[in-house]
């Protein structure tokens, strides 16, 4: 075997030029072309009552000027997603570091923030911008006008952003609906209970029929109530020539298939994907066919393997595509994809648990039963499922709710070793790597190379130790506390026993966190850092 200083040299040069190891990185953006602009809720400098709905409303808004005036921007969708995979709230109220961190997942080159202050009737809007490749933050744009002028006043912000656009404001102002049911619509968005949300967003269907985005979220509203045939009937109206057409015939297959009605859903998704396969496409046709009897149209097998090749760092696909083959009774293949999945996600409960009932299927009794071990770890869920039956339950197969969502907002890349021979060598020298930008708090690059480190080598303890520990720092307490867990069932050590005391004393699960500590006294009893941890707790 190649010694490691000439693998770190010769295969870790070959990784860097190809798209699947570059892709798996978040790297400072130096896009060329046009700059793409993320634009951050303002802030309600004055907690002005009257317009706490602008903050969003903000972003919103000038996102729609920029895209209008030509320029790439962040649309709030994927903006969502990122503080989703980051685990932040969607607040104006975010540190520099947090902005950048967010830009940089979303592939931007520059962020926008700013405030608003509402006098009166004169609203007042500064605004700065932060190119990120180099950190250098422009000077205040200022730009003042009357509430009722709000789309103007944005417009005018959008325009000195983007000065050198040939965009005339008529044809810029053109993409916004009537103000008072842009009103509604934020906040509809921004509302917390279900009831508020229903009501503001159909004030600002009734007000404006052809505002389509109002359309679609009050599709999601009505979803998470369970009120599929009103969802179905709001998306059904959005106009076929509209932009957000294709959106909407996606979200009426998702009521569809919510309705029992999955031939019609599966025709739409078919004649969707011959428009633009997506992997959410044909995972979903392979849904449709394991929830009902066989029929014509092809195996559900077929269709996750399609979604697979379309999108290969998403173990929601990788995990279907195992448990169809769980059902269909073929366990080595079963093993087979479950593994793929477990690798992209090593906290997945549910397809260690099945793997774990697979393995124990085909011979491998120890090995199954170390990966039911871990799921039961992970969740108590798989402990109710072994009361109710000995078998695994139906009906796990994973839908996916969002269609042609951008590569770099997928699931993080990792990459894909050629040669199982040098895998824990490389997984090593990830490990190094993480171990050190760790240290050095450059998280974001910490947490790219310890996944790389557990694609490689999925049970390394050490690995999932310190990405637990990055983790709890950043604030990712549920990830933190499942990346420990699977450190200790990895290798029971007890400094990862300490750590997650720690993440639960963070989470305040004080019982949690006195178990592992009593754990780490019984083994050691002069152990000082369980005694202090142990005094903190009530």
């Amino acid at each position: 075997m190649m010694p490691r200083g000439r693998i770190a040299a010769a295969v870790l040069g070959v990784l860097v030029s190809t798209a699947a190891f570059a892709q798996s990185v978040v790297p400072p953006v130096a896009n060329p072309g046009p700059a793409r602009y993320l634009v951050i809720p303002f802030e309600n400098s004055t907690r002005d009552p009257r317009v706490y709905w602008l903050s969003e409303g903000s972003a919103v808004a000038l996102t729609d000027d920029l895209l209008a005036l030509g320029r790439p921007a962040i649309t709030r969708d994927d903006r969502l997603r990122a503080l989703d995979r980051l685990r932040i709230p969607n607040t104006p109220v975010l540190s520099h570091a947090t902005m950048i961190r967010l830009g940089q997942i979303v592939r931007a080159a520059q962020v926008v923030l700013g405030s608003f202050e509402l006098k009166g009737d004169v609203l007042t809007v500064r605004a700065r911008t932060i190119r990120l490749e180099t950190g250098q933050i422009s000077a205040d744009i200022s730009e003042v006008g009357s509430l009722a002028d709000v789309f103007a006043v944005f417009g005018r912000v959008a325009q000195r952003i983007a000065p050198e656009s040939r965009v005339p404001t008529e044809q810029m102002e053109q993409v916004h609906p009537p103000l008072a049911a842009f009103e509604q619509y934020v906040k509809g968005l921004v509302a917390q209970a279900p009831a508020a949300k229903e009501s503001f967003l159909t004030q600002a269907v009734k007000q404006a029929p052809t505002f389509q985005r109002a359309r679609l979220a009050l599709w999601e509203v009505y979803t998470d109530q369970s009120k599929h045939r009103d969802a179905l009937a709001i998306v059904r109206d959005v106009a076929p020539a509209s932009r957000l057409a294709r959106q909407a015939r996606f979200l009426a297959s998702l009521s569809l298939i919510s309705l029992g009605q999955l031939q019609e859903a599966f025709d739409i998704i078919v004649q969707l994907n011959g428009t633009t396969p997506d992997s959410a496409l044909y995972n979903n046709l392979g849904v449709i066919q394991m929830r009902r009897p066989p029929v014509n149209g092809g195996r559900a097998i077929t269709f996750f393997n399609e979604a697979a090749k379309l999108d290969d760092n998403d173990s929601d696909l990788f995990f279907n595509l195992g448990y169809a083959f769980f059902i269909d009774r073929d366990m080595p293949a079963a093993v087979y994809w479950l593994r793929e999945a477990v690798r992209r996600n090593a906290a997945d409960e549910q397809a260690h648990y099945v793997l774990g009932v697979a393995l124990q299927a085909t011979g491998s009794a120890a090995e199954g039963a170390r990966e039911k071990e871990l799921a039961r770890r992970l969740s108590s869920v798989v402990a109710e499922w072994e009361k109710q039956s000995a078998t695994v339950p139906r009906g796990l197969e994973r839908i996916k709710t969002e269609v042609d969502v951008p590569a770099a907002l997928r699931v993080e890349n990792v990459i894909v070793a050629a040669g199982q021979r040098d895998q824990q060598e490389l997984a090593a020298i990830h490990l190094d790597n993480g171990r050190r930008l760790a240290q050095a708090e450059r998280d974001a690059e910490a947490i790219a190379e310890l996944r790389r480190a557990i694609y490689l080598s999925p049970y390394q303890h050490e690995a999932h130790l310190v990405l637990g520990g990055v983790y709890l720092r950043d604030g990712r307490l549920d990830e933190a506390i499942d990346e420990l867990k699977i450190s200790i069932w990895s290798q029971d050590t007890l400094n990862g026993h300490l750590k997650l005391a720690e993440a639960f004393i963070t989470a305040g699960n004080g019982e949690g966190a006195r178990g592992e500590l009593q754990a780490v006294l019984t083994r050691d009893p002069a152990n000082s850092r369980a005694k202090q941890l142990l005094s903190q707790l009530p």
